[in-house]
């Protein structure tokens, strides 16, 4: 676009770093530091999840429920990452109060780091600790995008995907659910009544989920919504 410009000698040294890191197999949002998430901008690093556009299926969904509760819902994103969940929903409830919870302190790091790009401090409270385990109390929406390629598969996943990204964010066991399959008891004590758990799936997961929905929530309703290719990608859950 400027080609009356010459690159200065730093920054041509770095843009050869970037292709070489590129050639090799590097995600371009590690390279690149950060990556687009339901229009806003997430600093990403190594070690922290990168997230994707079929994800935005849960802000969207949570965005609907929540005209059901009042302004000053309560919201918990499991398994924060980055912080895109959270902070997308804090941005567009501003009467919400939002718990994020991972296990990984480079997550959280990475999190806290774009809560405070888009000034949430006081709204989106992280918390570090497994699963439900660190929630203080019980909330009206529980969003969870958790680990969920079975294990069989993940040798076959992208090459810059199995040799870059955690392995803890990917890998849900045998059949991909174990997470779900643990979350779903804890959630019966940290949902509050008349609320909903919004999850993220691999399609050819729904049967399984909905036997593991009846054992935690025998009166729940379970909505599946397809993602924009036609796949099988979130599972609504009405307690």
């Amino acid at each position: 676009m400027r080609l009356e410009e010459e690159l200065p000698p730093e920054k041509e040294k770095q843009f050869q770093e970037f292709i070489q890191r590129r050639r090799a197999g590097e995600p371009l949002a590690y390279i690149i530091g950060h990556k687009e998430f339901f229009g806003l901008d997430f600093f990403v690093a190594p070690g922290v999840f990168i997230p994707r556009p079929e994800t935005e299926i849960l802000v969207e969904k949570a965005l609907e429920l929540a005209q059901s509760f009042p302004p000053d819902l309560l919201l918990a994103d499991v398994g924060t990452g980055c912080g895109a969940i959270a902070i997308s929903l804090a941005l567009r409830l501003p009467e919400a109060q939002v718990y994020a919870t991972d296990v990984s302190p480079e997550a959280l790091e990475a999190a806290q780091r774009n809560c405070r790009r888009y000034g949430l401090e006081n709204r989106i409270q992280f918390l570090q600790g497994d699963l439900l385990q660190p929630l203080p109390r019980p909330v009206h929406l529980m969003l969870a995008n958790l680990p969920y390629v079975p294990e069989e598969e993940l040798p076959h996943l992208q090459e810059e995907i199995r040799h870059f990204e955690p392995p803890g964010a990917l890998a849900g066991g045998v059949g991909g659910l174990d997470l779900i399959k643990a979350l779903l008891p804890e959630a019966r004590s940290k949902l509050l009544p008349g609320g909903a758990i919004i999850l993220e799936l691999a399609p050819g997961q729904t049967s399984k989920l909905a036997e593991l929905v009846r054992e935690s929530f025998p009166q729940a309703e379970v909505e599946i919504v397809r993602d924009l290719s036609g796949l099988e990608r979130v599972a609504l859950i009405k307690a």
